[in-house]
């Protein structure tokens, strides 16, 4: 253990943070917060991110004349990176799969259908050079079903195995969370039909990791923002009042690989990651 230049104690160590993800966009809603923090506290942060974002729905006329929507999304995604205090990104360039059941999900290039062998090497080669201590993937379900979202929880998985990385967190969202802000929500209390979530994330029993973001909700504001193409994923969310998207995005939930649960189980809820 180094020592500060005053001599006052041990120095901090400095940690490396790999989150991988599914398209540009992706990285603020689950992981946005703890990048911001854990470069604010001094660490490493890597984020990867595996499509191209080709397939993503842009808003009528945002694009200029001749300008291709990956070229934008790259763009976007920079910046958020940016916001969010990240170190390297790394775009893995492949095709995005697109929603579950369309023409694209048969495409042999896809993200979805790719081996998981070679891409999972790749993966393991960046996480080897960084020397990551901890690799954030989704939860077997991708979140939402997403194929792309599906297949890099397969192929973060493996590199991990394939690079000795052991702090592996499946970065999700809290099912039942969600279940009791829409409860709350007086539009839907009045009758309009709430959207159904039963699909969505994990349950509260099976999280064994909370993490409380709101000091970076700042940086995830803007990381939303930078992604202007997506105003469809984001738009809602930044027309809210600052205390809802807080109630919302405020935490980050995760189930550790190999952990017992944090709410139910044996195991103490953590309330960061291990960096």
């Amino acid at each position: 253990m180094t020592r500060q230049a005053d001599g006052h104690g041990p120095a901090p160590t400095t940690r490396v943070l790999v989150c991988f993800h599914a398209h540009p966009d992706d990285e603020v809603f689950t992981t946005g917060g703890v990048m911001r923090l854990a470069a604010d506290a001094g660490h490493r942060v890597v984020l990867v991110t595996a499509t191209d974002g080709a397939l993503g729905e842009v808003p009528e006329g945002l694009l200029a004349e001749g300008e291709r929507l990956v070229d934008r999304r790259r763009g976007e995604l920079e910046a958020s990176a940016r916001a969010l205090g990240v170190h390297r990104l790394e775009m893995l360039g492949y095709p995005d799969s697109g929603m579950a059941g369309t023409r694209d999900n048969a495409r042999a290039d896809a993200f979805c259908n790719v081996d998981v062998e070679v891409a999972a090497a790749r993966l393991a080669k960046l996480l080897v050079e960084e020397s990551a201590d901890v690799l954030t993937v989704y939860d077997p379900h991708g979140n939402y079903g997403h194929p792309d979202h599906v297949q890099v929880h397969v192929v973060g998985v493996r590199a991990a195995e394939l690079a000795g990385v052991t702090n592996v967190y499946e970065a999700t969202v809290n099912r039942d969370q969600m279940v009791r802000l829409i409860d709350s929500n007086p539009q839907w209390a009045a009758g309009a039909a709430p959207p159904d979530v039963s699909e969505f994330g994990l349950s509260e029993s099976e999280i064994t990791t909370v993490v409380d973001v709101r000091a970076a909700m700042d940086a995830k504001r803007a990381a939303m923002v930078a992604h202007e193409s997506q105003v469809g994923d984001f738009g809602p969310f930044l027309a809210m009042p600052a205390e809802q998207v807080e109630a919302a995005f405020g935490q980050e939930s995760f189930r550790r690989r190999g952990g017992a649960t944090g709410q139910q189980g044996t195991a103490t809820l953590e309330t960061t990651l291990p960096l």
